[in-house]
């Protein structure tokens, strides 16, 4: 396996110093020696060097904990997943060890710049079961958003169309007269001002949903760094959230057939986190 490794891999990983500090794993954790016999249709895993990574603010609050599974209230600004500059101060990274809870995984994705309720399961054998309800589309999710008031906008209406997102690129676009993949139910809730406070209500889950179809109605969502236009901003710039929320989460429990509830502590407007008068859940 070793010398499988050096082949494998590109000159710059040090295979011989991660095999001595037993860096290279096999996926029930075993390490991977120099000499072990080589080991085809075989995953091999090891962990890279990481950059420091500047802290989140916020409370990642665990609003719910059971057997099968657990509600997290996410603050803006932390990744669900590890990926690419974000792998510590992600949701996953940081329960799997807060929790003792190796096998953790979200049932679903919010944006890293999306606030409030993320589902996941406690073990893999739980995943099934709770996946299939996001795929059938039974979970009943409710959003909130801060956005423009126009007087003009008609309320309640339901924006149906086509939402492409192509891999590598950072904005999602609607595709005129292609067959509708995407649908969401907007209303009206309150009048703050110039803003309002809209209610969403995804019937699906494309990448960027919520802000496409309210950047489409003239209503962007305050705080959007990407629509309507594309805002430069540093990573560790967390002085201006996102004003959305996922503030609801509903379904019947597909083990054990029980209704189940959630509703985020967060509200809109949703200040920097630290901030004197930011709301903590």
């Amino acid at each position: 396996m070793g010398a499988w490794l050096r082949h494998k891999l590109p000159p710059h990983v040090d295979v011989t110093g991660f095999l001595a500090s037993a860096r290279f794993v096999y996926d029930e954790g075993r390490p991977v020696l120099h000499d072990d016999p080589y080991l085809p249709h075989t995953f091999v895993w090891f962990h890279r060097d990481l950059r420091d990574e500047v802290p989140v603010p916020g409370a990642l609050s665990v609003i719910h904990r059971d057997e099968r599974i657990i509600v997290v209230d996410k603050p803006a600004f932390l990744s669900t997943i590890p990926r690419g500059q974000h792998v510590r101060q992600s949701v996953v990274v940081r329960l799997r060890d807060e929790l003792g809870l190796p096998e953790l995984s979200p049932l679903h994705r919010l944006d890293r710049i999306t606030s409030g309720l993320l589902l996941l399961a406690t073990e893999r054998r739980w995943r099934g079961p709770y996946q299939v309800m996001f795929e059938h589309g039974t979970v009943r999710k409710t959003y909130r958003a801060l956005a423009p008031w126009r007087s003009d906008l008609a309320l309640p209406v339901t924006v149906r169309n086509h939402i492409l997102k192509t891999r590598g690129a950072w904005r999602a676009e609607v595709v005129p007269d292609a067959p509708v993949n995407a649908e969401t139910l907007i209303e009206v809730e309150s009048r703050l001002g110039d803003l309002a406070v809209y209610r969403l209500t995804p019937r699906t889950g494309r990448t960027h949903q919520l802000r496409l179809h309210l950047h489409g109605l003239g209503i962007p969502i305050e705080g959007d760094p990407l629509y309507p236009v594309v805002r430069e901003t540093a990573i560790d710039d967390f002085s201006r959230p996102l004003q959305l929320l996922a503030s609801e989460l509903a379904f019947t429990d597909p083990v054990d057939g029980s209704p189940r509830t959630f509703v985020s502590a967060r509200t809109l407007p949703l200040l920097p986190e630290g901030s004197p008068s930011a709301t903590e859940p």
